[in-house]
Formats: C-alpha cells, structure tokens, sequence
C-alpha cells in the first residue's frame, strides 16, 4: 500500500499556478479588446467613435454580425427585437409570484433559466437558430427586469409599443410613462458603454458553459449568476450606498479616508486590465454631469469628484465603469438594487455573441489545478471512526 502511494505521489505533476487568470489567453475573440493603456474596441470600432453616433441596437447587431448594419438592416433588426420583447405568460406569472423582497438578480436569474422551456427550437443548434435565440435574449432580459420592478409595487405589466425605441420601451414599462428624449438618450449611452468587454468573469463564465455545448439559457444564466457578484456587476450598487452612506459632501474626505486608513476597498475604483483610466469613465462621467441639473444628482456628482480626486492622490487608481454609472442610473430613476439587472440588460448582447462564437471554436474550456492536497490517507470504516 505505502508503495502504490509513493508512486501516486511520483505521478503527481506541479503546474505554475497564475492566481485569478491575470494575463492568460484562454481562447481568441473577434468581438472586443481591452488595451490596457485605455481603449475599449468592439469588433475594431473604438467605443469612443461608437459613442453618440450609435443607438445600442446597431452595437447589438454589430457584436452578433460582425458588421455595422445598413438603415433597412437596423430598422428590421430594431422590429425584431421589439417583436419579441414580450415574455410567455407562464414566465409573466412566475415574476408575478416571486417574493418582493427578492433581489431582482435573483428573479433575473431564475425566469431566464425559465425562458429555455419555452424555446421550440430547443434542439435547433444551428447558427441561424442561436441567432434567433440570441435576440429573443437581447429582447427578453430587459422585459423580465422591468416586470419585476412594477410586480413588486402592485402595479401592472406593461408591454412594448410598436412604435416607441428599444430604449423607449424599456424605460416605459420599467416606470410606467414614455420617458423623455434625454432619458432615452441617456439609456442608450448606459447600454452601450456596458455591450462588452473582452473576457470579463461573466462573459468567461458562459464561454465555460457554452464549451460544454450547452444551450444559450444555460450560459446566460451562468454569466447572470457571475455578475451578480459585487467585485463584478454588483459593484456599482455598492457604489451608491456608499454614495448613500457618507450624507453630506462635506463628510467625504473624513469617510474616504477612514476607509483608506482600515485598508478597505473603494467601491468603483481600480481595474484588473486598464493601467490608465477605464475608457469608458469619461463618457460615464459626462453623462453625469449633464443630469446634473436634478439636486439630488448634482449632490452625488459633487461627492463623485471629491472621492475620484482622493482616492486617486493617495492610492493613484482611477474609478472604473460602475462608479459614475451608478449615478447616472440614479438619475433615471432605477432603484439601486436595479442597477444590476441593467447592466445584465446590457451586456447580454455581449454575452450572446460569445456565446455564439464559442460554440464556433468547440473546445472544451477546462483548465488544470496544482492539487495540494494528501494522498494514500489510511481509510477507516464508519464504525471505527
């Protein structure tokens, strides 16, 4: 026996272990780059071009194709979407059901698992079926988000209207009215800056499911389930209640650098790639300061800039994507518990075209471990324990 597990430890291999991935390419993408030195790129297009020339329906179709669409390929694409935003009332009932102190990524979580049940292309795995599936997400996601925020008040479900945007519609049937042009112009900045971002947890977590060959509900509920987290998509409601918790802008310095002095993370700052500013802070930050019109948004803005200031002077780190866009979906008036299942509405169009693309590649993601544990531990029968 002692001989056999001397061989066992022979056999046992010791790998350089790089703790959290940092810096290891574990597949090529088409879809988009992070430069570390503070560009984001989405198939080649820098998002600061994209920016204001763009509505998130063309970077939609953009990540699922490949290219910009024409005027008669986005108008058709913008009808599509719309087409399908409403869910399949089982799904409706559900939402209507779930407990109202849920966490809205929880309920997110669950109906779009849900959604798979009632894909009749289920056994379809061919391109053009995981487009169709694709978009039906992309439609679908934000319609789940806006049921659950008017179920928990009581008040009914609305549905999309034909002649409204995506961006209108989402924005209706979350709070009830048509919103303003600048909301949706807002809305449309917010979704495009979040479409993607290289191979984040999220997006890496539905590649691991896809490379399985697993369906596109699975690998979607995969990655919601991954930015639920707060050191991902979860951070900027973290943002605002720390926002919420200072009080008053003259409290700032004292509360930012009692936490600097208890070595505590700053939520919203610092980035695993970007050595520079996160690129799409400056747009976030813009789109703020032209909400600041509204007190309660101006006050924020101001604690903004005080804590980017401090915390960049004593730790030289930049703010990163959710700590302006916190204050910017405040604005729109999306409770922070909601500032998630936004982003989810987002990303998702960055999260199905992965997904897509790695059914394409078909390798199996499943990366090796250094074991450090024992081996030939002396079994002992359960009654002799």
């Amino acid at each position: 026996m002692e001989h056999k597990d001397d061989g066992m430890m022979n056999m046992k291999t010791t790998r350089d272990v790089v703790r959290g991935l940092k810096d290891v390419a574990a597949a090529e993408t088409k879809i988009s780059y992070v430069d570390p030195m503070g560009v984001l790129y989405y198939l080649g297009y820098n998002i600061d071009d994209l920016m204001g020339n763009v509505i998130y329906s063309e970077v939609a179709y953009l990540l699922l194709h490949g290219i910009l669409p024409n005027k008669r390929e986005l108008d058709a694409f913008c009808a599509k979407i719309i087409s399908q935003m409403r869910l399949p009332r089982e799904v409706e009932e559900c939402i209507k059901c779930s407990p109202k102190h849920a966490h809205p990524m929880d309920v997110l979580r669950t109906e779009v698992s849900r959604l798979g049940e009632f894909d009749v292309e289920g056994k379809d795995f061919t391109d053009e079926a995981n487009r169709r599936r694709a978009i039906r997400l992309i439609a679908q996601v934000p319609t789940i988000v806006a049921a659950f925020h008017r179920s928990r008040q009581g008040l009914p479900i609305l549905y999309p209207k034909e002649d409204y945007s995506f961006a209108e519609n989402y924005l209706y049937m979350f709070k009830g009215h048509r919103p303003s042009q600048d909301e949706s112009d807002v809305l449309q900045r917010l979704m495009i800056l979040h479409a993607d971002h290289g191979f984040n947890a999220s997006t890496f977590a539905a590649r691991v499911t896809a490379s399985t060959n697993s369906d596109m509900y699975s690998a979607v509920t995969t990655a919601i389930g991954t930015l639920r987290g707060p050191l991902h998509g979860g951070a900027s409601e973290k943002v605002m209640e720390m926002l919420d918790d200072i009080g008053l802008e003259e409290e700032v310095e004292e509360y930012i650098q009692g936490l600097l002095d208890d070595h505590k993370k700053i939520m919203g700052f610092g980035h695993r790639v970007y050595k520079v500013e996160d690129p799409r802070t400056k747009h976030l930050r813009c789109i703020v300061e032209n909400l600041c019109h509204k007190d309660r948004t101006m006050s924020l803005y101001n604690k903004c800039l005080q804590i980017e200031g401090i915390v960049h002077d004593r730790k030289s780190i930049y703010p990163n994507l959710d700590f302006y866009a916190a204050v910017a979906m405040d604005a729109l008036g999306v409770p922070k518990e909601f500032f998630t299942p936004f982003f989810c509405s987002s990303r998702i169009s960055g999260w199905v075209a992965h997904i897509i693309e790695q059914y394409e590649d078909a390798v199996l993601l499943r990366p090796s471990s250094n074991y450090v544990g024992e081996f030939g531990r002396k079994f002992v029968p359960v009654e002799q324990r």
